[in-house]
């Protein structure tokens, strides 16, 4: 079930980031309201993850899937440049992550 609940935090979180990008710097009522609560929504869920996951092992992968998908996510949809750089550092987000996973973080 935490495992569960951390992916809910990671789409939280990544649909605020996203909204986010649309507040215009927090001008624009409906997507900064939307960012707030995803925060709220997000923190709340990574919250109650932390009752049967590791501190460490969950914010380490919410922090990288989030990562990860947000970068992912500027490339695909808001028309961010995809470098070399960029492609193997989101990689090595996921190959740790991975590794984490494998490693006993259960």
């Amino acid at each position: 079930m935490g495992y569960l609940l951390l992916a809910g935090a990671i789409a939280a979180e990544v649909g605020a980031t996203t909204a986010m990008k649309y507040s215009d710097g927090f001008s624009r009522l409906w997507p900064s309201l939307l960012t707030l609560f995803g925060y709220v929504v997000s923190f709340t869920l990574l919250a109650q993850t932390l009752r049967t996951v590791s501190v460490g092992t969950a914010y380490a992968i919410w922090a990288g899937v989030g990562t990860a998908a947000i970068a992912t996510i500027g490339v695909l949809f808001l028309g961010e440049g995809l470098t070399v750089v960029k492609a193997t550092g989101i990689a090595l987000i996921i190959v740790g992550v991975v590794v984490l996973n494998l490693g006993g973080a259960h």
